[in-house]
């Protein structure tokens, strides 16, 4: 016969309290997963210390030495051995857990690290001789005098050698050491006045220097901007547009891509929260939905967005790591970031992507590298004004040669004082060539038309509502009680989408009306994709991503197609549409609609400059 508890022997189990060594590998399991884990509190604590500059080394991807020394506050010789007990902390009293303005307030981080590794710390505060202390294994030894500047250093050396388990988890050298440039990259971003550090010591000597950020001077955003010039890299700084904006006491502010600077996987997309990175689902799915308009489901967006807010709007005591938190009103924080992020995308749909013309000109640029025999002088506007009058004749003899159709545009035209140009040619029947008061713009008229139109039935959509179709027989949805409970409080927001569901009895909801542009649907398959979405974001955009990616489709179909040969009017009445619609500067997919590039460029190009 089967034992009915057969984790239960004949004796009865003893209850015994365990001992520190015990409690501190225990709590280490928790804080401490992997080097970066290490470097992320002493850094945290560095910073909390008021550091200027902080020096972190590493050896083999950290396992066998970190070292994070700081110019900071130090710490007394006397405290030494608290600062090593658990649940010690100088960053909050204990009557307070929610108003926490610090990186640290646990206590766990330094006697965890002991607890693991060998562990040595050493400090000196204003005014007193420096001190070291050290801890193997949480075995703590005697406090010794040292030498040491005004600050802390603390030297972290064979982690997790008191638990040999948790090598074996370990991963290669270099995917560590890319773990630990990862973190300190995402710490420098949150204080960009303070300078960072990171070297690689394998092997001993000076070692290379993996990443550098020296402390940058001035305000919030200019200092930030450079700091994520340095981090980002200088592409996204070009490209990037400034997010600040406040409501209901949480302000977002921060730096975020154009849809034409986008990446294939959602690797650059850094989000923090009273300066503390964290990895949100909601905020990332907010991020997402923000950019769901302009681009397609394969690219991800760029951005650095910060969160500030009263600390007791945010429980960031959810989990040791401190890397995720619970707002009280995550629906707040999630549509301040859609629409402060919509609104700056629409703001700014006419700002291509500065990537873009530099491809241009980059391909553009004459193969031949050699040095120039001689420099043109650059005719004076008199001359280049009689060149043209002499060779306009032979414009109809181009235009029969190369394919372009040249449009005859009115001198008088007021060109520098329109956004995109006057149109002046259209070349192969699909790009429209544009002249600008300081360059030239290139259209892909295709592109550009199908977000006009795609906007316009968007429009169309928002002032008429979603067209609903009644389904002759009800398609009845059987769920969970929680799962009917919680479309049943979503019923109107779906209506109102054109998705009309009713309570059915039991656990069952009956859908009555579905989008009419959407056709005949899976009734069931979508309720269930906006019950998976809303437990993976907090709420859904299903309806509403299948509506669009509908009118996308419509869009594309009746748009300007490549290959139409357009009257200069037409033409002009496009690059004026552009200028007054949201978004205009990429398609539908997230590809720019026109390139614009400076006479400046071009010139240089010839050598006339």
């Amino acid at each position: 016969m089967a034992q009915a508890y057969p984790n239960i022997g004949d004796t009865r189990p003893v209850i015994r309290q365990l001992d520190d060594a015990a409690i501190n590998r225990i709590a280490a399991g928790e804080v401490v997963e992997r080097p970066a884990s290490a470097v992320k509190e002493l850094v945290e604590n560095a910073i909390d210390a008021g550091a200027t500059r902080i020096g972190i080394d590493i050896a083999d991807g950290g396992k066998t030495l970190i070292r994070v020394s700081d110019d900071g506050c130090g710490i007394a010789a006397d405290d030494l051995p608290l600062a090593l007990s658990r649940h010690a902390t100088s960053k909050i009293d204990g009557s307070d857990l929610l108003n926490i303005h610090t990186f640290g307030f646990r206590g766990e981080a330094l006697p965890s690290l002991a607890a693991v590794g060998r562990l040595t710390i050493t400090s000196r505060v204003p005014g007193a001789d420096a001190a070291s202390l050290k801890v193997s294994g949480g075995r703590m030894g005697q406090v010794t005098p040292a030498a040491l500047g005004i600050g802390t250093a603390v030297e972290l050396r064979e982690l997790f050698f008191a638990t040999p388990a948790r090598l074996k988890f370990m991963r290669s050298d270099r995917a560590e050491a890319q773990a630990v440039t990862d973190v300190v990259k995402r710490l420098a971003m949150a204080e960009p006045s303070t300078g960072f550090v990171l070297r690689d010591v394998s092997g001993g000597g000076e070692g290379r220097i993996v990443f550098r950020a020296d402390p940058e001077p001035g305000d919030l955003f200019g200092a930030m901007h450079r700091r994520l010039d340095r981090v980002i890299g200088q592409d996204f700084a070009d490209n990037a547009l400034r997010i600040d904006t406040v409501r209901d006491g949480i302000r977002l502010f921060g730096y975020a891509a154009l849809p034409t600077y986008s990446r294939g996987a959602a690797v650059a997309q850094y989000l923090f929260v009273n300066g503390r990175p964290v990895r949100d689902k909601m905020l990332f799915g907010a991020l997402r939905a923000a950019y769901s308009d302009v681009l397609p489901r394969d690219r991800h967006p760029v951005a650095a967005l910060f969160i500030d807010c009263d600390p007791t709007l945010v429980d960031v005591n959810v989990h040791p790591a401190k890397s995720e938190v619970r707002f009280r009103d995550p629906g707040i924080a999630r549509g301040l970031i859609v629409s402060a992020l919509r609104h700056a995308l629409a703001e700014h749909g006419h700002r291509a992507s500065s990537t873009v013309a530099a491809a241009t000109l980059g391909a553009m640029t004459p193969e031949q590298t050699g040095a120039r025999v001689y420099q043109m002088d650059r005719p004076s506007l008199a001359a280049r004004e009689a060149a043209r009058t002499l060779q306009a004749p032979g414009f109809a003899e181009v235009e029969a040669r190369y394919g372009a159709q040249v449009v005859d545009v009115e001198q008088d035209t007021p060109a520098e004082t329109l956004p995109l140009g006057a149109a002046r040619a259209q070349v192969h029947e699909n790009y429209i060539i544009a002249q600008t008061g300081d360059g030239m713009v290139i259209v892909d008229q295709h592109a550009a038309h199908e977000r006009l139109v795609y906007e316009k039935l968007k429009r169309q959509m928002a002032e008429s509502g979603v067209a609903a179709q009644a389904l002759l027989i009800p398609e009845i949805v059987d769920l969970s009680d929680s799962d009917r409970a919680q479309l049943m409080e979503m019923a109107d927001e779906l209506s109102r989408l054109g998705l009309t569901i009713e309570p059915f009895g039991g656990n069952a909801v009956a859908v009555r009306e579905t989008p009419a542009i959407l056709g005949e649907v899976d009734a069931g398959a979508m309720l269930r994709d906006i019950l998976d979405e809303v437990a993976d974001l907090g709420s859904s955009q299903t309806v509403q991503a299948r509506i669009e990616a509908i009118l996308s489709r419509v869009a594309c179909h009746g748009s300007v197609r490549s290959g139409r040969r357009m009257r200069g009017e037409e033409m002009n009445a496009l690059l004026r549409e552009m200028e007054a619609t949201p978004h205009s500067g990429q398609c539908n997919h997230g590809r720019p609609t026109y390139v614009k590039l400076k006479l400046a460029d071009i010139e240089r190009l010839f050598g006339r400059t």
